[in-house]
């Protein structure tokens, strides 16, 4: 049972060790022991090997929080994402299209 819980932790420590940065504070980056994969572009995800912009993504659906405003909700299949509704002037959407804490759309379909 120790050696399994031995081998765990270093295994472990391996893999938490490929997220830190050799490069230490020397870079000027404020954030200098974590490694950006896509620090240009963060609206596409390239997990998969294809890339797939958030534009492209067409099944998106609408949560409505407990206090009855709306949220965009997209499900890729592997990574989902949500952001709150707003109108042009920045304000929230509370358009009252399902009752709170329920999704609507076809945002189910890409799992």
């Amino acid at each position: 049972m120790k050696t399994t819980k031995l081998i765990l932790l270093g295994v472990a420590a391996m893999a938490l060790s490929a997220c830190v940065s050799s490069t230490g504070s020397g870079s000027g980056n404020s954030e200098a022991g974590f490694i950006e994969i896509n620090p240009a572009d963060n609206t596409s995800d390239r997990h998969l090997g294809v890339p797939n912009h958030l534009s492209n993504m067409r099944d998106a659906g609408i949560w409505v929080d407990p206090q009855g405003c709306d949220h965009w909700m997209i499900d890729e299949g592997v990574e989902g994402y949500m952001s709150a509704r707003l109108d042009p002037y920045g304000n929230p959407v509370c358009s009252g299209i399902a009752p709170p804490t329920v999704a609507v759309g076809r945002y189910r379909r890409g799992t």
